[in-house]
């Protein structure tokens, strides 16, 4: 459906100043919805693009979700955005999925039975040293001048999967994000071997009653705490809200 519609004229806005949305967003996640609840249909929800029922909170299954990550690029015409779903059960993700048509790309992670692409197994890095490692970003700061830029899609969440996919070493954010932004993705970073923590080091977890995670650190294995590290001050610094 996504794919239908890109690269053609569609109605779009921004909710708020500076994230935009458009109407395929809200057609993709009444199709998601209608579909997944028929699967599970005792399962709760949570989506980018729907009102928040606190119903989801008393569920053991939710459905995490973000019909369009990246539609920035998707508005733009550009291929870094992907469809998110994630199965969380009891505050865990379980089941991971990223579809991106348009790079023709699918991702999907089991939680114990590793992550894949388009049927390849995947394997996060074995970089040992944080100096030089590859971030997915526009630019970076001249505190950080000793990490390599590589291509940066849209979607924070295709960012992450390309650490699972040894494509990027290193992807962190400093700001307050929602669960639907990096539910799936950080379910296929695990299973493919990646470290991944909030950008403090804490444990991500799910279905919370705000829905929320300080940042995202999604690291190969060997960098991870030196990258926590690293960051830290600003991390500290950023979290206060």
């Amino acid at each position: 459906m996504a794919l239908a519609r890109w690269r053609t004229d569609f109605r779009r806005w921004e909710k708020t100043p500076g994230s935009p949305v458009c109407e395929v967003d809200l057609d993709v996640d009444r199709m998601l919805r209608a579909r997944l609840e028929g699967l599970l249909p005792d399962a709760g929800w949570l989506s980018e693009e729907t009102v928040d029922n606190t119903d989801r909170l008393a569920r053991e299954a939710v459905w995490v979700v973000d019909p369009i990550d990246g539609t920035r690029d998707y508005i733009r015409g550009r291929e870094g955005w992907a469809v998110s779903v994630a199965l969380v059960r009891n505050g865990e993700v379980v089941l991971g999925v990223l579809d991106a048509p348009a790079r023709r790309e699918r991702w999907t992670a089991t939680r114990g039975q590793g992550a894949w692409r388009n049927g390849v197994a995947l394997h996060a890095g074995m970089r040992s040293a944080l100096s030089g490692a590859r971030v997915p970003t526009d630019a970076l700061p001249k505190i950080d001048r000793h990490l390599t830029i590589v291509h940066k899609p849209n979607s924070i969440a295709l960012r992450m999967a390309m650490v699972a996919a040894d494509e990027a070493d290193l992807v962190a954010t400093l700001r307050w994000g929602n669960e639907w932004d990096i539910a799936a993705a950080a379910v296929i970073a695990v299973e493919a071997g990646a470290g991944v923590s909030d950008a403090l080091g804490g444990t991500l977890r799910y279905n919370k009653p705000d829905p929320t995670a300080f940042g995202v650190m999604v690291a190969a294995p060997g960098i991870h705490d030196e990258a926590l590290a690293w960051i830290r001050p600003r991390a500290e610094a950023a979290s206060i809200r």
